[in-house]
């Protein structure tokens, strides 16, 4: 079983609202070894396992988020140019962001097209995203035969780590 630290901040996207963004720049953090600690295994935007050395290479100096989605979500999929203008916006401005897919597709090859396509890391499909969704309580309604029907939102959604413990 996946254990997780504690989070700084929840966000809930709403696309039609530039709060979400707002909220989003304010509660961001560097990560550190402990959050790093916290994370599943990770895969790289072509479908690889990255090494934990990898990873925090990645993640060095950066802040990181966790975006919950899929690809056949319109609200998602409509939503995620504003995500990666924002990424690159933070990038421009010296406070880069790592996102990291937490996927609801239908498939693994699926995922690894959003995830090359959007430049982005992911967990991997199967056990670990689910774990990760019912740690954090979000995933999609169709998924709720799998998960339950106790979930605190839906797809999309980003959660931003604690810089600290993840």
């Amino acid at each position: 079983m996946l254990s997780f630290a504690p989070l700084a901040c929840l966000a809930f996207i709403n696309s039609r609202s530039s709060y979400s963004n707002r909220k989003m720049t304010q509660c961001l953090a560097a990560v550190s070894r402990d959050a790093l600690a916290s994370l599943p295994s990770l895969k790289s935007s072509d479908g690889s396992i990255l090494t934990l050395d990898d990873i925090s290479g990645n993640l060095k100096g950066k802040r990181v988020a966790l975006y919950f989605a899929a690809g056949w979500c319109p609200v998602c999929t409509s939503f995620e140019p504003s995500l990666l203008q924002f990424r690159e916006a933070a990038a421009s401005s010296g406070k880069e962001v790592e996102i990291i897919y937490v996927p609801s597709d239908r498939s693994e090859s699926d995922s690894v097209k959003r995830t090359m396509a959007m430049e982005m890391m992911s967990v991997p499909i199967g056990e670990e995203a689910d774990a990760m969704k019912r740690r954090f309580k979000i995933w999609a309604g169709v998924e709720s035969s799998k998960l339950g029907t106790g979930r605190r939102s839906g797809v999309p959604a980003l959660v931003v780590l604690d810089s600290d413990k993840g």
